[in-house]
């Protein structure tokens, strides 16, 4: 057996083998849907952790970008794959490559194929509630953070101006909110986009700060942005959008 086929199968086994489901108590209807979720993704995941399948075929078939073409990859996870781009950015070259559920370490091995490989002068970066819920094992906040970093010294080193988007609150308000809010602690998502935040201005990146404008007088996501407590809604794409236009004009090189 090759050690890439043994090292792929222990990073699998180890994914489901770890006992402490993110935010969610042991035992609670939460932790069991978050490992249903990830018995559910444990036999795609051992041939392909990093989900590189996704968008093999439509990287192959994207043709270089223009010398004056302003493209921008927008990388995640949920909220960013079922962000329709084409409807809130009339126009722009701008190319959505997230993947529902993954998580940093698995963004981080597609970041090569699905970012770099593309030729954007800018990537917008949104990650890390799939961390806090621990969809592929449980993460502490320093080992989240090292992969934001890793993943923005990829880009500079590739001559990519680096956005990176405050992970949006959740919200416990809807029947259908439940789990999701109980696998993600508020508290944890705060001190990430401190830390985002801070890491931004101590490197010349950009902070997208969505947190801020979708959050209520409880911290929670506001109601009306999510029906699920997590994904976003038109009205949430809504506010969302004119926050990432600015953020990434703003980060665009070579402006008049």
């Amino acid at each position: 057996m090759s050690l890439k086929v043994k090292g792929t199968r222990l990073m699998v086994a180890l994914f489901l083998c770890v006992s402490v489901l993110g935010q969610a108590p042991p035992g609670s209807r939460a932790a069991q849907r978050l490992e249903e979720y990830r018995q559910s993704k444990a036999a795609a995941l051992r041939d392909d952790f990093g989900e590189l399948v996704r968008y093999r075929a439509a990287n192959a078939s994207l043709k270089p970008a223009a010398p004056d073409e302003k493209r921008v990859v927008f990388f995640g996870d949920s909220i960013t794959d079922m962000w329709n781009l084409a409807e809130y950015f009339l126009g722009k070259s701008y190319i959505n490559r997230g993947i529902g559920g993954q998580t940093t370490p698995q963004m981080l091995l597609r970041f090569r194929q699905d970012v770099i490989a593309l030729g954007p002068k800018v990537v917008a970066i949104l990650a890390g509630t799939n961390d806090v819920a621990g969809n592929t094992g449980a993460m502490s906040l320093e080992d989240i953070e090292a992969n934001y970093a890793s993943m923005e010294q990829l880009a500079k080193a590739n001559s990519i101006h680096v956005v990176f988007a405050s992970i949006l609150p959740v919200h416990n308000y809807t029947p259908d909110s439940q789990d999701l809010f109980a696998q993600r602690s508020p508290q944890k998502i705060v001190e990430l986009n401190r830390w985002l935040k801070s890491y931004c201005a101590d490197h010349g990146d950009l902070y997208l700060d969505y947190f801020s404008a979708m959050v209520d007088e409880k911290g929670l996501l506001k109601r009306d942005l999510a029906e699920d407590g997590l994904h976003p809604n038109r009205a949430g794409y809504s506010i969302m959008a004119p926050l990432a236009a600015a953020a990434i004009e703003k980060a665009y090189p070579n402006k008049p």
